[in-house]
């Protein structure tokens, strides 16, 4: 594959950070499909050793079974640093011309400063295509950087901003934006699904899907089916260093501290989009990955039936994912498994 070599290497270092394939390729130029999920903590994923014991992702789990699971990564601590990072392979405080410009979560770039890898996935003879959330400038790089792309833009639209799971303004191949019903997990594996049985692509070329789920993020909002699926009963301990003191951490750590105690001994945090009790939020969050984890089946269960499986990889990671109360644990000596 005839790929710019600097380019090449910053998504292989990419890759390595967070990936998951499924299984083995064959072809010298394999699809790729990249699933990209908001604000998803190892916690939530029951192959993982500091999954909650509530936590059941079974098909999220064969892909770590059957490819490579990566236990630590770093990345930016934020959505819009992370994805700038993903999207160009440079550490936050090196994306050239990005920056962010009025009203939150408003923000430009220049795409000839600031190039997105899948240019050069383009330039070696791949259709590509992005579905889902798009939180990294009011420009989407339809027509420039994806041939296909339905998308939910954030920055474009403040009124879109909190609209995580309903209501979504949708802007289908670069169309003015309409407002679409269900939840968003659902309408995102469907769209996902139709692309990879042909839908909007060159039959004749290897495909690029980056797949960006909004669900895991506040307000934590489990699709009807999964609401309350997990047992009000199950409870999750707090973590010994819940409420500090952490020794050898910045002040303003301590300052933000987000979960606080009220009179009725439960802990309670108050930041917007995420505000609730431990308890319950923490529940609420692991009802949400009940859907990304039917969304990977649902995925993987189309290539198979069109024949793809044996020829795609899929790499399945998260922008960030919530410390949840707890310090940051450093990385460990052989850290990747097989």
């Amino acid at each position: 594959m005839n790929l710019n070599r600097d380019r090449y290497i910053r998504l292989c270092s990419l890759l390595v950070a967070c990936a998951v394939p499924f299984q083995a390729f064959s072809a010298d130029r394999p699809n790729i499909l990249y699933i990209y999920t908001d604000d998803q903590s190892d916690r939530t994923v029951s192959s993982y050793e500091r999954a909650t014991h509530w936590a059941h992702t079974p098909r999220i789990d064969q892909l770590a079974s059957s490819g490579v699971r990566f236990k630590h990564a770093y990345n930016g601590t934020w959505c819009m640093p992370a994805r700038a990072t993903f999207l160009t392979g440079k550490l936050p405080y090196g994306v050239e011309s990005m920056r962010m410009e009025g009203q939150y979560p408003g923000s430009e770039y220049d795409p000839e400063q600031s190039p997105f890898w899948m240019r050069s996935f383009k330039d070696a003879g791949y259709t590509t295509a992005q579905i889902g959330k798009w939180h990294t400038g009011t420009d989407t790089g339809y027509g420039r950087d994806w041939d296909y792309q339905i998308v939910w833009n954030r920055p474009k639209f403040p009124s879109n901003s909190g609209a995580y799971y309903y209501d979504q303004l949708i802007s289908f191949n670069g169309e003015d934006a309409k407002k679409v019903e269900g939840y968003s997990t659902d309408n995102y594996t469907r769209w996902a699904i139709e692309y990879v049985k042909g839908k909007g692509r060159d039959p004749e070329k290897p495909w690029l899907l980056w797949l960006c789920h909004a669900g895991s993020h506040g307000p934590f909002t489990p699709a009807p089916r999964h609401e309350g699926a997990l047992e009000q009963s199950a409870g999750i301990a707090y973590p010994a260093d819940f409420e500090g003191p952490r020794p050898g951490k910045p002040q303003y750590v301590k300052r933000r501290q987000a979960w606080k105690q009220a009179e009725d001994g439960r802990y309670y945090t108050n930041r917007p989009p995420r505000g609730g009790e431990f308890q319950a939020s923490s529940r609420q969050y692991q009802e949400t990955v009940m859907s990304l984890d039917e969304s990977v089946g649902a995925l993987v269960d189309a290539l198979r039936e069109t024949g793809q499986l044996e020829n795609t990889l899929i790499i399945y990671t998260s922008d960030q994912g919530f410390a949840w109360g707890a310090a940051w644990i450093p990385a460990q000596a052989g850290s990747i498994r097989r």
